[in-house]
This record gives structure tokens, C-alpha cells and sequence, in this order.
């Protein structure tokens, strides 16, 4: 498993927008096959702050991920809204693995 964890700032006047964009995109994301939990979260003390926990099966679904029309909609469609460019960090399962069966 891999987890990546993606950091983004959006403009104050961008809040509402940014995050019905993001739902949509976190709905079709929960139905690719490579995908094991995606996750979109609002800092309680800052609501122009967000951030994504993306869960997937192997190395290759993020390149995956990003193939997919609906990724592509979504970073269209949000890029004027961010306040600075997203940034990210990438985690791997230490405990509990999750060997596939």
C-alpha cells in the first residue's frame, strides 16, 4: 500500500467551489480498482486549507489515477483556486501490511 497525503491551499473566495470539485472528483476516484480509500479533509482552524489522503494498492495506481478523465477535470477546474502550489508526501504501510491474497 501507498499513501500519499496532498496539501492544498485555496483562496478564501474559492472555498465552496474547491470543495464541491473535490467531492466530485473523490466519488469517481473511490471507483477506480486501484484505489483503496481516498479522503478529503478541511483544517478545522483554517477552511482554505485542505488535504487529500489517497490509499492505494500498488506503486503504479497514483500514475493511474492521474490518467483518469475525472483527475484530469478536477486539477483543471481547481487550479485557479489554489492559493500556492500543492505539495505532497508519500508514505508506505509499515503495520499492517497488506500483502494481496
Amino acid at each position: 500500500m501507498l499513501t500519499l497525503q496532498v496539501y492544498i491551499h485555496v483562496k478564501p473566495e474559492y472555498v465552496e467551489a474547491f470543495r464541491e470539485a473535490t467531492i466530485e472528483n473523490v466519488r469517481n476516484s473511490l471507483e477506480e480498482p486501484g484505489i483503496a480509500a481516498f479522503y478529503l479533509l478541511q483544517e478545522a482552524d483554517d477552511p482554505t486549507r485542505f488535504e487529500l489522503v489517497e490509499v492505494y494498492r500498488t506503486p503504479d495506481d497514483p500514475t493511474r489515477h492521474k490518467e483518469t478523465p475525472h483527475y484530469h477535470k478536477w486539477a483543471e477546474t481547481v487550479a485557479p483556486m489554489l492559493a500556492e502550489p500543492r505539495s505532497r508526501t508519500q508514505y508506505i504501510s509499515v503495520y499492517p501490511t497488506f500483502e494481496e491474497e
